[in-house]
């Protein structure tokens, strides 16, 4: 088996920021890191609750969480906004409220609308998620994911579905690839998303990753900026391995 490395977490410390900006002593330090992994399992939880049907859920690319001797700040990165801030910020001073009763401590929910959830790899595995959910065909979904993304101003973006696909009776895996994605360049932006499917058969499991340019050049489509200007569309291989790593500059 090949070994796979997470691109974010690869390029984290290096070309990206981390997710989370605090500094601790080692005797609190573990404390607060569980402390991390429940505030942002709690805020997943809570705001995707399927119980209201009739209700969009927010789609969340990240969530950031800054520390300081008074104050928590959560910040929820989201396509949809508003599903979290609700009518009047009713919503997100009950988020607000349920997270100080987890933690015990002083917390502030911020929101980050994200512009162009077509080229953000976390939002299109929640995208394709919700539909397979729906029944829609995998194929179709796969391939208007892929081709949303390239003309959003992808750069290379590729697909992975595993699971009891179109109710097969067998599990298998299934893979999408258009443009370029070189995961060893870490001067490339590569940015990877994970969400999971439950249908009637069993999950499935898709796994994004997306090209966004280069952090060198500055040529890079961010998903949050307004700004940026879409690049041209360019094709590589559907199948396969996932690419070269390009040229390297010493």
């Amino acid at each position: 088996m090949g070994q796979k490395v997470r691109p974010t977490g690869f390029r984290t410390g290096i070309m990206r920021p981390w997710r989370s900006t605090w500094y601790a002593s080692k005797q609190d330090y573990s404390e607060l890191l569980l402390e991390d992994a429940k505030i942002r399992q709690f805020i997943a939880s809570y705001l995707t609750n399927k119980k209201d049907r009739k209700e969009q859920r927010p789609a969340i690319a990240e969530i950031r969480i800054e520390r300081t001797r008074e104050r928590v700040t959560v910040i929820v990165t989201s396509s949809r906004v508003g599903a979290i801030i609700g009518k009047k910020g009713e919503k997100i001073d009950k988020l607000t409220k349920a997270l100080e009763k987890l933690t015990r401590r002083h917390i502030e929910v911020k929101t980050v609308e994200v512009t162009r959830p077509e080229i953000d790899a976390q939002l299109i595995a929640e995208d394709i998620a919700e539909q397979l959910e729906k029944r829609a065909s995998f194929r179709r979904t796969m391939k208007q994911a892929m081709q949303r993304a390239m003309e959003g101003g992808a750069k290379g973006v590729k697909l992975q579905l595993s699971g009891r696909l179109g109710g097969a009776e067998m599990a298998r895996c299934e893979k999408g690839m258009e443009g370029s994605i070189p995961l060893s360049t870490l001067r490339c932006k590569v940015e990877y998303g994970f969400s999971e499917a439950a249908t009637p058969q069993g999950n499935i499991g898709i796994k994004v990753w997306v090209n966004q340019g280069d952090y060198l050049t500055g040529e890079i489509a961010d998903a949050t900026d307004t700004q940026a200007s879409p690049a041209q569309r360019r094709r590589g291989p559907r199948r396969g391995g996932g690419g070269g790593g390009g040229p390297r500059q010493g």
